[in-house]
């Protein structure tokens, strides 16, 4: 093993990575990870250390949307300024796993939000804020990421009984692991650490306020990432993280801490929104019809259920609301994809009615 694989390995480098990267050390780069990001800069870590980077001109000029320019996590390509003058970013290596969401409003690009990731850590809280609907969205978002979920109950310490928010959680996180925390006095802390070997990676994600930057501090084992004092009531803490940063933890393993989302709207989910819901599919599966809208229809299997009480006539509400949402995101997919080609057709006219002239 070269001394450059081996002082990446610790960052998640590896054979595969290695492999990908040949051509782009035959162009005289170097291999990094980007392990934070801020507004117009990044800090990568490669063989030599840390160095802060911005991206080549070409890069900037090829990216087609925001997705395409470098997120926390990923591997780049990276040239070395001379005099330690920190690193210039001219390629990204292609991505095992990416979490990403729709950029809020009403925009339709994709925003990165991870990328990389191994465990996709779901942190939400073990109070009445706790909202199986969100968790249903980041289950779905988790599941499309390639990475696996674990769903965090955190502020435990706050909770006299986290039983019946446990069985409410793993009604809806079918097969998902869920860990009880409290970044307060270091409950399950040691159960998130077992998930981090030497060279995986991790991530927290969540809204505002569930602890996340509380937990970091926990699994690193000092004061690492800035923390507010939570409310007077003792349930919702405020906002602290204000960039993605990739944490090294002291035992191996490294843990990216996010800003909290506010909202997460979908982006493209197909395959983790079947992951998610995959209770409600096969009771459909068992309908009379195969093209039940589960509505009116007899010999319905999935109103059978909810009839039944073996499923919350809100997961149904649930399913339909987040298959709408992405019906409604492809058919914008689509017209922005229709858009972008006749305006390349444009600019081919123009430019062969110029060469005629």
């Amino acid at each position: 093993m070269s001394e450059v694989m081996s002082s990446l390995r610790p960052l998640g480098w590896s054979d595969q990575l290695e492999t990908e990267f040949e051509p782009l050390r035959a162009d005289g780069l170097a291999p990094a990870r980007v392990v934070a990001q801020y507004r117009g800069a990044y800090v990568v870590h490669g063989a030599g250390g840390e160095a802060w980077a911005e991206i080549s001109g070409r890069l900037r000029h090829e990216a087609t949307t925001p997705a395409d320019f470098p997120a926390v996590g990923d591997w780049v390509g990276v040239r070395l300024r001379p005099e330690g003058d920190g690193a210039v970013v001219h390629s990204v290596l292609p991505r095992r796993t990416v979490f990403s969401r729709k950029t809020p409003w009403t925009e339709t690009v994709e925003q990165v939000v991870a990328a990389n990731v191994d465990v996709a850590f779901l942190v939400t809280t073990l109070t009445d804020e706790l909202s199986t609907r969100r968790l249903e969205r980041y289950l779905t978002t988790a599941w499309e990421s390639g990475a696996e979920p674990v769903i965090v109950l955190n502020k435990a310490d706050l909770c006299a009984d986290p039983l019946p928010f446990v069985a409410e959680v793993e009604a809806v996180a079918i097969a998902v692991p869920v860990v009880v925390t409290s970044a307060e006095t270091g409950a399950g802390v040691e159960e998130l650490r077992a998930w981090l070997p030497p060279g995986r990676t991790g991530a927290l994600l969540g809204s505002s306020g569930v602890g996340k930057s509380s937990l970091v501090n926990q699994l690193v084992g000092e004061e690492r990432q800035l923390t507010r004092e939570i409310r007077s009531d003792g349930v919702r803490g405020r906002h602290t993280t204000t960039h993605r940063e990739l944490v090294p933890l002291p035992d191996g393993g490294l843990l990216l801490d996010t800003p909290g989302m506010r909202e997460l709207q979908l982006w493209e989910a197909d395959d983790g929104f079947d992951a998610t819901f995959q209770d409600v599919a096969a009771l459909a599966a068992d309908c009379r019809f195969t093209d039940c809208a589960h509505e009116t229809e007899p010999g319905c299997a999935v109103q059978e259920a909810i009839a039944e009480g073996t499923l919350a006539g809100e997961r149904l509400q649930s399913y339909r609301k987040l298959q709408s949402e992405l019906a409604h995101l492809e058919r914008r997919l689509d017209k922005r994809l229709r858009a972008e080609e006749r305006k390349k057709w444009r600019t081919f006219a123009r430019s062969r009615r110029k060469t005629a002239w």
